[in-house]
């Protein structure tokens, strides 16, 4: 077996707050899934829409204490472990850190397991519990049962600086956590990782300034950004098109929506930092 993925978040809150969060059905009916039932120490329990293969729980509570909650999770017919575990970062910061057992990485690119889902989605999960904490709307969670993917938020922020965060390198690169280059024209390039790395790019189909930014995905379809500025804010619709029905990349997704979520956060929060941290 392969070792577990590791994904470690930054919590902008006390770890107190953040050890009520993990076991409190309220709390976790808001940042982790639609449906909950917990009763410590039997039960641990999550569902619906937004939770892969959510159809009905199947989770079994293995531990639970006042810092580590941890379960196992049936999914595509294997028990896989998911912990996660907290520590303190001064008075009002917590380190979140998510051990998750069964992620291969080779189930993203060829879509084969819904546990290839695994990496985005809790890094959606995660920045859905700071965003929770801060008392801040929420960015919409991907819709597994779903072949459509479109999403619409509002982002405290003219249009320009918004259209400016999302194909400028250096701005796209810092709240995305990952080194991207772009020449935003029509034509140019669009590489995850750079250039230099990257021996196939995306393609950027059309570029509309402070209104829309357009990118051809290859195999997971056209991305397109539409805004519409107003006031000084701005409502932003993210639209997936192009790809194969029959297999929608959640994974894919998920990246984007957790990335759609830090992107409101550099934008709005003051002292901004990344909540999944690298």
């Amino acid at each position: 077996m392969t070792e577990p993925m590791i994904v470690r978040a930054s919590v902008p809150a006390p770890v107190e707050r953040v050890s009520r969060a993990l076991t409190d059905p309220a709390d976790l009916r808001v940042w982790l899934a639609e449906h909950v039932e917990v009763e410590l120490p039997e039960r641990f329990a999550f569902w619906g829409r937004t939770t892969p293969e959510g159809d009905a729980p199947h989770q079994r509570l293995l531990h639970a204490d006042e810092r580590t909650v941890r379960f196992a999770w049936l999914l595509d017919g294997e028990e896989t472990t998911t912990e996660l575990s907290i520590e303190a970062d001064g008075d009002d910061r917590t380190t979140l850190t998510l051990s998750q057992t069964h992620f291969d990485f080779q189930d993203v690119i060829t879509g084969k397991s819904i546990r290839g889902v695994l990496q985005t989605y809790w890094c959606q999960v995660l920045t859905n519990l700071a965003e929770h904490l801060e008392g801040r709307a929420l960015t919409p969670m991907q819709d597994y049962t779903s072949t459509d993917m479109r999403v619409e938020v509002s982002v405290d922020a003219p249009a320009s600086k918004v259209f400016h965060a999302i194909t400028d390198s250096e701005a796209v690169s810092r709240w995305f956590g990952y080194t991207i280059e772009i020449e935003p024209y029509e034509g140019g390039r669009l590489a995850m990782g750079g250039f230099d790395n990257n021996p196939d790019p995306s393609k950027v189909l059309e570029v509309v300034p402070d209104r829309k930014f357009s990118v051809d995905w290859g195999d997971g379809g056209v991305g397109t950004w539409e805004l519409e500025g107003s006031g000084g804010k701005t409502r932003l619709t993210l639209v997936q098109s192009g790809f194969d029905q029959a297999h929608p990349p959640y994974a894919a997704w998920g990246g984007f929506l957790s990335g759609l979520a830090e992107l409101r956060r550099y934008l709005e929060v003051p002292d901004w930092k990344p909540v999944i941290m690298a």
